[in-house]
């Protein structure tokens, strides 16, 4: 017994206690001993009955992240307490994952004679609760702690009808029009009259709606522009009208309405327009979705609070994935809230800057052109602007790289982080006139060779994001004109790059890997590449411009290319991999802390996962076998 009391005066907070409390705790004391690598406690699972301190041996802490890496690891040898902190702040569950190291051996002290000392004397108590701030200063050990502890997030999840239900069954506003010669005064009355912020403006001769006219628009160009009321209001009119089939969701409505900047959507079925919605009555009805956060996106007024918001998606991923919302609708929602931030930057920028100095459009391409980015994402962005005189050129081209430069370093610091390859607007070779960017197309075509084709394949996904938009229509219809010609060696080296990458199956059907840190991997972005590149190349060669890899597959399908089976396997197994990667890269940020990547180790797969998956690069491995038939024959 004198052995143990002696002991205990070594051990902090014990040393605060009387000689008398020493002796009785003395005897309290239960020995244990544990072997060598024994697991004693599981992280927020093991309900700790007491305080165990370590006589011999070791205790090694630490927390699990969702790759089962140790994080935050901790040695407590003689002398060491381990519990107080879980018994009194965690709710009696083990903060920690607790291994014994080498041949171990305790004092277990039960929870109600711990707490009894803690509620008798102060100083007791008040050693645990000051480590415990002390700890959680160190925002590593305060992320695992309330990750533990359940920490709730904003929920993003707002009714299952977002996804489920179609516009002929919301309630729409009927439409009420005018011919563009009525005078505006009188446009103005009829919308009091007929308790309505939206007039829709038709031509008079064929009665075809050819705008509109909204509050908004009566406030900015009447009132403050001092514009004569007298006017014809096709002289203030918005323009042009944007509609949606009644078939379609309520979030694709949400999303055609962020994507075109309108906030009415005239809504049609197959005689013609039934009626119209507004934005603000689709959004009254979410009082929590990812289409109120792409509002308070578009409301954010500095970078930091754009960097907030990009920093809250991962949550928002993770929670719409786990409920079951399709990947391609998250697709959809990570690119439309990444257009938001582009959006915000650029115009800050041309504010800042002041106007250009000639029509442009800045471009997004690779997966953000596809629609498809991840949260592993980084800039790939160009810029084309029009073609001037001599004498204007390089201040023109000064504006646009100074734009560019700006553009991008302030992408950067919210979180789009700067492409290794280069393939920026910031990059000069990248911000050009439309001239040289049909001289770059017309040599990447008529004189390809495999590095070009590897190199350059994202410029084939690139998407319009701002600006003028006829420059990127002039720049489709001059690629629609070069491949009217064959090109068979063009697509020829298209479709070695769609080979190269072969499904990491072996031969007697097990997933192949190769080694990262201490794991052994495949990589889901290269397994979903081929996919990517198979979709690229028959939509090239049958001159279709869509860029997303689902919207290509679809408009294929309906030509004829492929089949409706075809269609659907490719889909499903694209959407398939899409989602195993957000919600893996998801779990990585919210969890880990840690940047995310592309690799996923085989071991953490549930059986239906690994059978999903073989039949997954099955199917890769059959449509590459059609390429190679097709536009590779000789191989």
């Amino acid at each position: 017994m004198t052995e143990r009391i002696e002991f205990l005066r070594t051990v902090k907070p014990f040393d605060q206690l009387p000689e008398d409390v020493l002796r009785e705790i003395a005897e309290l004391l239960e020995e244990v001993s544990h072997p060598r690598e024994a697991v004693i406690y599981m992280q927020d699972v093991s309900k700790l009955r007491g305080l165990d301190i370590v006589v011999e041996g070791e205790y090694e802490t630490f927390f699990y992240d969702s790759q089962q890496n140790k994080r935050l690891v901790e040695h407590c040898g003689p002398g060491c307490c381990y519990g107080g902190i879980s018994v009194l702040l965690n709710k009696k569950r083990s903060l920690r994952t607790v291994l014994a190291k080498r041949g171990t051996k305790v004092y277990f002290l039960h929870r109600r004679h711990f707490r009894g000392l803690c509620q008798a004397y102060p100083g007791f108590f008040e050693h645990f609760t000051t480590k415990y701030g002390q700890r959680m200063l160190d925002d590593e050990y305060a992320h695992f702690v309330k990750l533990n502890q359940g920490s709730v997030a904003h929920n993003y999840i707002a009714s299952d009808q977002l996804y489920s239900r179609r516009l002929e069954a919301v309630e729409l506003r009927d439409l009420v029009t005018c011919a563009g010669t009525t005078p505006i005064h009188e446009v103005a009355r009829q919308m009091a009259e007929a308790r309505t912020s939206c007039y829709f403006i038709t031509d008079e001769a064929t009665g075809a709606i050819i705008g509109y006219v909204t509050d908004i628009t009566l406030r900015d160009k009447v009132v403050a522009g001092l514009h004569d009321a007298r006017q014809p209001v096709s002289t203030i009119m918005d323009a042009p009208v944007v509609s949606i089939s009644s078939q379609a969701y309520v979030y694709e409505a949400i999303l055609q309405m962020f994507q075109t900047k309108t906030r009415y959507l005239l809504v049609r079925n197959e005689h013609g327009y039934i009626g119209f919605v507004s934005r603000n009555k689709l959004l009254s009805d979410q009082a929590q979705s990812p289409f109120i956060f792409i509002q308070s996106v578009k409301q954010a007024v500095s970078g930091a609070e754009l960097r907030r918001r990009w920093e809250q998606v991962p949550d928002m991923v993770y929670q719409l994935l786990d409920r079951g919302v399709k990947p391609e609708i998250v697709n959809q929602l990570i690119t439309s809230i990444s257009d938001t931030i582009a959006l915000k930057v650029i115009e800050g920028v041309i504010q800042e800057l002041g106007p250009p100095p000639a029509k442009f459009v800045f471009m997004v391409l690779g997966s953000e052109g596809r629609k498809e980015q991840t949260l592993l994402t980084d800039q790939d962005n160009a810029i084309i602007y029009e073609d001037k005189a001599n004498e204007q050129r390089e201040a023109v081209r000064a504006y646009f790289k100074q734009f560019a430069t700006h553009v991008s370093d302030q992408l950067n610091a919210i979180g789009f982080s700067f492409c290794e390859g280069g393939f920026m607007a910031k990059n000069s070779k990248w911000t050009h006139s439309l001239s040289h960017w049909k001289r770059n197309y017309t040599e990447w075509i008529s004189e390809s060779n495999p590095e070009a084709v590897m190199q350059f394949a994202a410029f084939f996904d690139c998407r319009y994001l701002y600006g003028d938009a006829t420059i990127m229509q002039e720049l489709q219809a001059f690629l629609s004109e070069q491949l009217q010609v064959p090109h068979d060696r063009f697509f020829y080296y298209m479709a070695i790059n769609a080979l190269q990458f072969e499904p990491p199956l072996t031969f007697f059907r097990n997933i192949r890997t190769f080694t990262v840190g201490s794991q052994q991997v495949f990589n889901l972005k290269k397994t979903m590449t081929p996919i990517v590149d198979l979709a690229r190349i028959y939509a090239l060669k049958h001159r279709i411009f869509l860029t997303n890899t689902g919207e290509r597959l679809a408009a294929l399908k309906e030509q004829g290319i492929f089949s409706d089976k075809e269609y659907q396997e490719l889909l499903q197994s694209y959407y398939y991999l899409m989602g195993m990667r957000l919600k893996k890269q998801a779990v990585q940020i919210i969890s880990d802390k840690t940047r995310p990547d592309n690799y996923l180790d085989p071991k953490t797969l549930t059986r239906v996962e690994e059978v999903s998956l073989k039949e997954i690069f099955k199917v890769i491995g059959d449509f590459q076998l059609k390429i190679k038939v097709g536009f590779a024959k000789s191989l």
